[in-house]
């Protein structure tokens, strides 16, 4: 048997919001979560899997994200992004997450009573107990687009686990 190293790959990810539309719902962390604008993208927007699909490439070297993903969404109309994560995942042939860190940067909507439900999401889609999820949620003072309310951007950090 081999040594075990760590290895940590950084994902992002962002989406603007649209117009409001009145009582609605958005995907983040893939859960719903009330808001009254829409996010703009070919799929459901959901910008948290979206940066942990891209750590996860960032770990397999595949590129699901602008490759696998745009297929899956546009030829197939595919919107779920967890079927992307999942995808992402398949990937995965000699190393394992072992946790997962987010960063959300948005003014609007306020996030901290659905933090609960987005680890446990995200914890089922990695096989990760919920005390290997971290989530943060910032509106980084409105310096930015995001902080302003014009959209929402998401930093991921996995950590893997990898036999050498």
């Amino acid at each position: 048997m081999g040594n075990i190293i760590s290895i940590s790959t950084i994902g992002q990810d962002s989406h603007r919001f649209g117009d409001s539309c009145g009582e609605a719902t958005i995907k983040l962390g893939g859960i719903d979560i009330p808001f009254d604008k829409p996010i703009v993208a070919n799929s459901d927007g959901d910008v948290v899997l979206h940066a942990i699909t891209n750590a996860v490439s960032g770990f397999t070297g595949v590129n699901i994200l602008g490759g696998e993903a745009d297929k899956i969404c546009l030829e197939d109309g595919m919107k779920d992004s967890t079927v992307y994560l999942r995808k992402a995942l398949e990937y995965m042939k000699d190393g394992n997450v072992i946790h997962c860190s987010v960063t959300i940067e948005c003014l609007r909507p306020k996030l901290m009573p659905h933090i609960p439900e987005m680890k446990k999401s995200i914890g089922n889609l990695l096989g990760l107990p919920v005390s290997s999820v971290g989530i943060t949620a910032t509106t980084g003072e409105g310096l930015t687009g995001f902080g302003k309310g014009e959209g929402i951007q998401v930093f991921a950090i996995l950590t893997f686990a990898k036999e050498i």
